[in-house]
């Protein structure tokens, strides 16, 4: 292997953003780009001077070339067996969120990174924004005793996503039950949990806002209810219909000495939370206003490069530095499958009526 680790990626829609985010770093060198369209591989291979043949449309040609880590950031229903390939053709592999639509190939996937003894991260950025590594390091000084309850709620509105306005045609994310799409919220709070879930129930609203479409995706709302290995309580909502605008990412945590959260004003930015602690705080005042920026407060230009505030250069860096010290990453296969699996039972108890079913752990 040269000094650079030869990264390539498939899916430039949102792969764009992963490519520059590891572009910045000195061990990465980009060797290959994967798409369906053309155009935007000759748009993005201008970009790092790469020659016809390190442009692919076809995955197996791609996946094949001399590279050390494939970067996936296609529809989430090729998650899974598009990284199981590359890892079986000895690549490492850092994929976007979620790591897979079903229970069956959360654990091909783990069987394949423990057979191949390949990297093999998920690209859950959410859980470096900076204000979540803040809370982290709160939580763990333990500033909130022990967390009891969280919540998250990820409200945001892509119905020109699911379905083309103009044409009709119904997009990859037309069957995607809501809760599926849960790793955003799921992630950072069991980050700083420092736990796994273990039971899951749900409820769905129906469709009301959009009663004439099929698709799972035209799911009104959709709510997880779970129980945690420490025996603590998490409740998500999603919608991805809902007419919530601004968009919303929202985080709350309990514990047994003070609660943490983020603002519901909305919006990807800056936003304004509240924190209490007890015996710190005085009760009649109440919690203190707080920010919750997703951006390192002393970005350099490397950090901005990747959207998504500075998260995904520390995402990026935790990807290396797992590949140079053969360490596993914050968010190996594991973990994946912890923010992953959840929101796949959580549905499937919602569509029998609210059970509860066990989540398993492969």
């Amino acid at each position: 292997m040269s000094n650079n680790l030869q990264v390539g990626f498939v899916g430039l829609r949102r792969g764009s953003g992963l490519v520059r985010s590891l572009a910045g770093h000195p061990r990465v060198q980009v060797a290959a780009l994967c798409d369906l369209d053309e155009n935007a591989l000759a748009r993005l291979a201008g970009d790092f001077a790469l020659a016809d043949g390190q442009l692919f449309t076809n995955y197996d040609d791609f996946v094949n070339a001399p590279l050390d880590i494939v970067v996936i950031a296609t529809p989430i229903e090729f998650h899974a067996a598009q990284s199981i390939a590359a890892l079986e053709s000895g690549k490492h592999v850092l994929c976007e969120q979620t790591a897979a639509y079903t229970l069956a190939d959360c654990e091909r996937l783990v069987n394949t990174v423990r057979r191949t003894g390949k990297i093999y991260m998920m690209a859950e950025n959410y859980c470096y924004f900076h204000y979540i590594r803040e809370w982290k390091n709160l939580i763990d000084q333990g500033k909130l005793g022990k967390i009891i309850h969280a919540e998250g709620e990820y409200m945001h509105e892509i119905v020109d996503l699911l379905i083309d306005p103009q044409t009709g045609k119904r997009h990859w994310r037309y069957p995607r039950a809501p809760i599926w799409y849960c790793a955003h919220c799921l992630g950072p709070l069991l980050t700083l949990m420092d736990d796994r879930i273990v039971k899951a129930t749900g409820a769905h609203a129906g469709k009301n806002i959009y009663p004439n479409e099929e698709g799972l995706g035209f799911l009104d709302m959709e709510i997880g209810l779970f129980q945690t290995e420490k025996g603590s309580t998490i409740k998500i909502l999603r919608s991805q219909v809902a007419p919530r605008h601004p968009e919303m990412i929202f985080y709350s945590l309990y514990g047994t000495q003070g609660f943490v959260e983020n603002g519901r004003e909305g919006g990807w930015g800056s936003t304004r939370g509240r924190l209490y602690i007890e015996g710190e705080m005085d009760k009649k005042s109440g919690a203190q206003a707080i920010d919750c920026p997703t951006v390192d407060p002393n970005p350099s230009p490397e950090m901005l490069a990747g959207g998504h505030g500075s998260s995904e250069y520390f995402m990026a860096r935790d990807f290396i530095a797992a590949i140079d010290n053969n360490s596993r990453p914050p968010i190996d296969v594991s973990r994946a499958i912890d923010f992953t699996a959840p929101g796949i039972c959580a549905h499937e108890a919602a569509m029998q009526g609210g059970v509860w079913v066990d989540v398993p752990r492969f």
